[in-house]
């Protein structure tokens, strides 16, 4: 995959640290051009510093993406900006973990505000950008969207809604050709790789999103 995504356009919400930083900083050694967006001004500015030591130099945008308005002002800097998305990373939100009686009504909301409403949202406004780039949409969601944890009922319900979104949207979508066998040598070289060291026991589908349930 070397230099493949030199010069596109990835737009990384919760780009500032843990995961998202990861994934600005791999796809800055690729050489794209990283969007990293997050609430913390500070946060991205560090962020910004370990990404440009690796690759172009990322644009940062803060705001509190639980807001339509912020949505709207990332998706107008990088409309403004570079005209294009050709990768949209969402990964901003963290849910409370709690006892079910012990949750208020407001921990839900807020829960399903950034994790869900943000990726939906973010993911409406960048559609016409992605769709003219033939591009990606990624939606980062933990292992609670398939196994239910009593005391993580906000995050586990806010990951299966985030990913029966994601599902659902595949299919607006078209496949546009028949798999190919190069298609499963692809995915075997990478399960086979350093890089996938960390997937074990699990199941992917390379069948164009034919697949119909979410798993």
């Amino acid at each position: 995959m070397a230099g493949e995504f030199k010069g596109k356009i990835v737009v990384i919400t919760g780009g500032s640290r843990g995961i998202g930083r990861g994934i600005a900083l791999a796809f800055a050694r690729e050489g794209a051009q990283t969007v990293l967006a997050s609430s913390s001004e500070s946060n991205l500015a560090a962020a910004a510093k370990m990404v440009a030591a690796e690759g172009p130099e990322p644009l940062t945008v803060a705001g509190d993406l639980r807001t339509l308005d912020a949505c709207k002002r990332l998706f107008a800097r990088v409309n403004e900006t570079y005209g294009r998305c050709d990768v949209l990373i969402n990964n901003a939100g963290a849910t409370r973990a709690g006892s079910f009686l012990d949750l208020p009504d407001e921990t839900w909301l807020d829960g399903f505000a950034l994790k869900f409403f943000g990726c939906v949202r973010i993911t409406r406004l960048f559609w016409s950008l992605l769709k003219a780039a033939q591009g990606s949409v990624v939606n980062i969601v933990g292992g609670a969207a398939r196994t239910p944890d009593s005391e993580f009922l906000i995050g586990g319900s806010v990951n299966a809604a985030v990913a029966n979104f994601s599902k659902g949207l595949s299919k607006l979508g078209n496949m546009r050709r028949f798999g190919a066998p190069q298609d499963i040598a692809a995915l075997a070289l990478f399960l086979c790789s350093r890089q996938a060291r960390h997937v074990q026991g699990t199941a992917i589908a390379v069948d164009g999103g034919a697949t119909p349930g979410i798993y």
